[in-house]
Parts: C-alpha cells; sequence; structure tokens
C-alpha cells in the first residue's frame, strides 16, 4: 500500500498560503532546497492536488528547468487533481481528474503499487483527507517567521487528530521540519 504524505511549509503562525511572500526569506542555505528536492525525486511517484494548487504549479514548472533534475520530476510525475469545477479538456501538465467521491478516489490511488504520494498545498482537499483518516504522514516545515495573515493550514473545521512525532530537524534557515504519523490512519500499517 502506497503512503500518502502531506509536505507543506507553514509560518509560525500557521499560515500556508502566499508563499511568494514569505518563503525564500527563509532559506539561508540553497542546498536546503536542493536537499529537499531530491527527496522527492528519490521518494514520490505521485502527486496529488486541489485545483489551486494544481492551477498554480502549472502556471510556473512546465517553463522551469535546473541542475538537480527537479523540474523534470516535477514535470514528469503523474498528477491526480481533485475538482469539481475542472474537466480533463481543462488538465494538461501529466494531470488527470480525481472525481466523484474523493474518499474513494483516494483510496484507490493508496492501493495502487507504486511509490508514495505527495500532497503539497491543496488545503480544502487535506481537510477532506483528514476527516477520513487517509492522510499517513505529516512533514511540516515549520519557518521562524510569523506573517500576520493568511490562510491557516490546520483550520478549526478539522476533528481532533492523535499525531506521534517520528522525527525532527533543523535546517540551516532555523526552519523546523516535524514528521507525524497519525495513529488512527485508515488502509495503511504503522
Amino acid at each position: 500500500m502506497r503512503k500518502l504524505i502531506v509536505d507543506n511549509k507553514i509560518t509560525l503562525d500557521g499560515v500556508f498560503d502566499n508563499q511568494a511572500e514569505w518563503l525564500m526569506d527563509c532559506w539561508d542555505d540553497p542546498d536546503d532546497l536542493s536537499r529537499q528536492a531530491k527527496g522527492y525525486i528519490d521518494e514520490f511517484d505521485a502527486l496529488l492536488l486541489g485545483r489551486v494548487t494544481y492551477q498554480g504549479l502549472s502556471a510556473v514548472w512546465p517553463q522551469s528547468t535546473d541542475d538537480i533534475g527537479f523540474a523534470d520530476w516535477i514535470n514528469d510525475v503523474p498528477k491526480h487533481v481533485v475538482s469539481t469545477t475542472l474537466s480533463e479538456d481543462d488538465l494538461s501538465w501529466n494531470a488527470q481528474l480525481l472525481s466523484g467521491n474523493v474518499v474513494e478516489a483516494v483510496t484507490e490511488l493508496k492501493a495502487q503499487s507504486g511509490g508514495d504520494i505527495l500532497l503539497v498545498g491543496s488545503g480544502e482537499l487535506l481537510e477532506t483527507l483528514i476527516a477520513h483518516q487517509l492522510v499517513d504522514e505529516y512533514r511540516i516545515w515549520l519557518h521562524p517567521i510569523i506573517h500576520g495573515s493568511g490562510t491557516q493550514l490546520f483550520t478549526d473545521t478539522i476533528e481532533p487528530t492523535q499525531l506521534e512525532l517520528i522525527d525532527v530537524e533543523r535546517t540551516s534557515a532555523d526552519a523546523v521540519i516535524l514528521t507525524y504519523q497519525p495513529t488512527n490512519t485508515k488502509g495503511s500499517s504503522p
């Protein structure tokens, strides 16, 4: 069974959107970004995205290149997009629409053979996945900045979820990567 892993960057006050306004100020060492990108390339062979995140990424990455292979990976990796407003005709960039019952579709995706599935951004989709205990791991990059406004990653509509801390890593830019595993995830083994 494939794992569904959430990897999101947040500010100290929990903001995860509008990263162009704050994220790059938090990176001192380009090696941190390279290490993260290499980890994605080695670990994940699918992306799960909500509509807003898909549209944001697809507006930037198809024209991008880099020296470490991340642009090639993100352009080539299959993307599964959850949306009630897009159609298959609206998708490109190696993407397919997951429509209908999102819980069933993600459960089926996790049951397929292959590497782990990465979810970035996608706040509304994340809420649904949390509610149905489909997230196997959270990697939260807590950045040393208070943004003051923006969308919180975890909203007050989410039911309490018990997590176990399985790893902590500090980056050179004083971000802390907190890795948690839910203690009650459906469809995966601990």
